[in-house]
């Protein structure tokens, strides 16, 4: 956590006062909301989205700021916060962060209701305010998130993902809300459309990295947040899968298909499969293909002077490939 402390210094104060104006957004009439959208206060993680749209609007501006970036921050943290909680129904998940889950605690249609609830704050709060811009490019995310989920579930019934194919997956999965971020963060302060969707692709290039490396992580001896070869067992197609898939005989090819689709739970089998993916150069070119979003998103950033936000985006940078969880 300590690097993360360090990513935050620059704009530590605006982030607890952030905290106090996200606790307001979510208030309610209802005693039993109130009580949910606390304990969802209570158990937050790293809050990266928000330090994206704040060391973005620092940066983009010479350091100005204004109610209208707090404001964005709290329309993405709403409407994401509104995500996760209908994940974790879809997923009928009872654990996020290692707290219990919404939808463990009060079950599935007080979880359903909850993330409605979230994400008309959200919109509500643009809407009040007349942030069409900064709704437009959360909505855009938004869209493009359930398309990414959709997308992936017609794919993974027959595990055929091209590479082109495993891309817009995650673009749209992963990287359209941190590029969403990174353009609220922009728009707020009223930089112009240009410099905007500037800032949406900076953000995009992290999100790629970012799940990138998270998928690396299957591959990974090391403690981490989650066991090796989970995304096997869950027949997710990662990047170095895809890859090996493409690159080896066709012997090898309807092995690695047939050991995903149907014997994922067979830790042996998990195993050969990874050894696989090993042999075949599957690590080094997804780890290249992570450095290469990481070096585009760094090439962004040369656009502007150097500021102690600059810096922290580029320690954020660092920190999503280098992570270890």
């Amino acid at each position: 956590m300590k690097i993360v402390e360090e990513i935050k210094q620059p704009i530590k104060k605006e982030m607890e006062l952030f905290e106090e104006k996200f606790k307001e957004s979510m208030l309610s009439k209802v005693p039993l909301l109130n009580r949910i959208t606390y304990y969802i206060v209570r158990r937050k993680g790293k809050q990266m989205r928000p330090m994206f749209v704040f060391l973005v609007a620092k940066m983009v501006s010479d350091g100005g700021f204004d109610e209208r970036t707090y404001r964005g921050a709290s329309i993405v943290e709403l409407i994401h916060t509104a995500t996760l909680v209908h994940d974790d129904v879809v997923d009928d998940s009872n654990r996020r962060r290692g707290f219990f889950s919404i939808n463990a605690l009060w079950k599935n249609k007080i979880a359903v209701l909850v993330g409605d609830y979230l994400l008309s704050k959200g919109l509500l709060l643009s809407i009040d305010n007349e942030d069409f811009d900064l709704l437009k490019l959360i909505s855009i995310a938004v869209r493009e998130m359930s398309e990414g989920e959709l997308l992936q579930i017609e794919k993974a019934r027959k595990l055929d993902i091209t590479e082109e194919v495993y891309f817009e997956i995650i673009r749209q999965k992963t990287a359209t809300l941190i590029a969403a971020c990174c353009g609220i963060g922009a728009a707020s302060v009223g930089v112009n459309q240009e410099k905007v969707q500037q800032m949406r692709k900076f953000g995009e290039y992290i999100g790629l990295a970012f799940q990138i490396k998270d998928d690396l992580f299957d591959y990974t001896e090391e403690k981490i947040g989650k066991p090796t070869g989970i995304d096997i067992k869950e027949q997710k197609m990662t990047l170095p899968l895809i890859y090996t898939i493409n690159n080896v005989s066709d012997k090898e090819k309807s092995w690695l298909i047939n050991s995903v689709k149907n014997h994922n739970k067979n830790k042996k089998r998990v195993k050969e499969v990874i050894d696989l993916v090993k042999n075949n150069g599957g690590i080094e070119y997804t780890t290249a293909k992570m450095h290469d979003y990481k070096n585009k998103a760094l090439a962004i950033l040369d656009n502007y002077p150097n500021s102690p936000y600059k810096t922290s985006l580029e320690k954020m940078i660092d920190y999503v490939v280098e992570r270890k969880i």
